[in-house]
C-alpha cells in the first residue's frame, strides 16, 4: 500500500497535466512511496495521445494513466481515480496545478498529528504570485443573502477571514478542491464524491460529510502549489449554468426544501433584472424558472466514445 494516491484529472489541457505530474516527482521526495493516478476524461485524442505518450516515457513507475469512455465530471472523474488507487491518504490534485514544495509530505505530517484533520490543502499562489484563497465558509443560504463579509464580522471562529494570510495550520469550512488531501478511510467512510454534480461545489458537499464525522477542512500555509485557475473549465453561459445548479443542489441537499425554494426564488429575479440588461443570461434564467432541475446539466449531455 502507498503512503499517498495524487489524483489529477486531464480535460483537453494534457499541457498542464504533464507540467503537473513533473513537479509532483520533482518536489516529492524521492523516497517517499506515493502514486500518480491520471484520469483522462474523455479528452480529444489528439489530447490524449500526448499524455499517453509522456506517461509511457516516465521513468517514475508508479503512475496509471486511466482513459473514460464518458466525460464523468470532476467527482466522477476523481471515484473512477480511487478504484485505481491502493493509499492511506488521497489527494485530489487539479491537473493545472504546480507544487512549489513538497506539499503532500508537509500536509500528512500535520494530519497525522491532529486527529480532527479530515481534509487539508495548501497555500494557493495564482501564476502572478498574488493569493487565491484556500479556505471558505460552506454554501448556506446565509452565505446567499449575506455574504462572506458579514458572516465573518458576526463570528470569526465559525467564518475565519479566507482572505487573511495565515502563518499556521487554520481551520475552516472548507477548503478549495483544486487540492485536497483526506484520509481515505475517512473519504471511503462518508461515500466519497457526490457523483450527482458534474462541476462545482463537490469540496462543499464532502466537507460537510466530513464535519458531520468530526473530521475538520483545514489550511496548511508551509505547503505551497500555484494554481493556474480555470484552464479546463471555460467561462461561458453553460458553465454558469452548472455553477447554479450544483449550487441549488446543495441547498436542497444540506438545507432542504423549505430554504431551496427560498434562495431558487432569490435567484430567479437576480437573474431577471440581470437579462434585462445582459440578454445572455436568458438562459440562466430559463432554467432558473423551470426549478433548475438536473437534467439541465452538461451531465446529460455527455455522450460515450467508442
Amino acid at each position: 500500500m502507498f503512503e499517498t494516491a495524487i489524483i489529477l484529472i486531464n480535460y483537453n489541457s494534457s499541457y498542464y497535466t504533464i507540467n503537473c505530474i513533473n513537479s509532483c516527482i520533482d518536489k516529492i521526495e524521492k523516497n517517499y512511496n506515493f502514486q500518480i493516478v491520471v484520469v483522462d476524461n474523455c479528452s480529444e485524442i489528439a489530447d490524449y495521445n500526448k499524455l499517453e505518450s509522456f506517461v509511457t516515457s516516465l521513468s517514475f513507475s508508479n503512475i496509471k494513466l486511466i482513459r473514460s469512455k464518458i466525460n464523468t465530471g470532476f467527482g466522477g472523474g476523481n471515484m473512477i481515480g480511487i478504484q485505481q488507487a491502493n493509499a492511506k491518504y488521497y489527494a485530489f490534485v487539479n491537473n493545472d496545478s504546480l507544487l512549489l514544495n513538497d506539499c503532500i509530505s508537509i500536509i500528512i505530517e500535520y494530519m497525522k498529528s491532529n486527529p480532527l484533520a479530515g481534509i487539508c490543502g495548501p497555500l494557493a499562489y495564482k501564476e502572478d504570485g498574488s493569493i487565491l484563497p484556500t479556505l471558505d465558509h460552506f454554501a448556506s443560504p446565509l452565505k446567499e443573502f449575506f455574504g462572506r463579509k458579514f458572516l465573518e464580522s458576526i463570528n470569526q471562529k465559525k467564518y475565519p477571514n479566507r482572505k487573511k494570510i495565515y502563518t499556521q495550520p487554520q481551520r475552516g469550512q472548507f477548503v478549495a478542491g483544486s487540492f485536497m488531501v483526506v484520509k481515505s478511510d475517512d473519504f471511503n467512510q462518508v461515500g466519497g464524491f457526490d457523483t450527482n454534480i458534474f462541476l462545482y461545489y463537490e469540496e462543499t458537499d464532502l466537507c460537510i460529510r466530513l464535519a458531520k464525522i468530526n473530521k475538520f477542512a483545514y489550511l496548511i500555509p508551509q505547503a505551497e502549489f500555484i494554481h493556474y485557475h480555470g484552464v479546463s473549465t471555460p467561462q461561458n453561459i453553460a458553465i454558469k449554468t452548472e455553477l447554479k445548479l450544483s449550487f441549488l443542489y446543495i441547498i436542497r441537499k444540506h438545507y432542504g426544501f423549505f430554504w431551496h425554494q427560498i434562495v431558487l426564488n432569490k435567484l430567479r429575479i437576480q437573474f431577471l433584472l440581470k437579462s434585462i440588461f445582459k440578454p445572455k443570461y436568458w438562459h440562466i434564467f430559463k432554467v432558473l424558472l423551470a426549478g433548475a432541475p438536473i437534467d439541465k446539466s452538461l451531465k446529460q449531455k455527455q455522450k460515450i466514445i467508442e
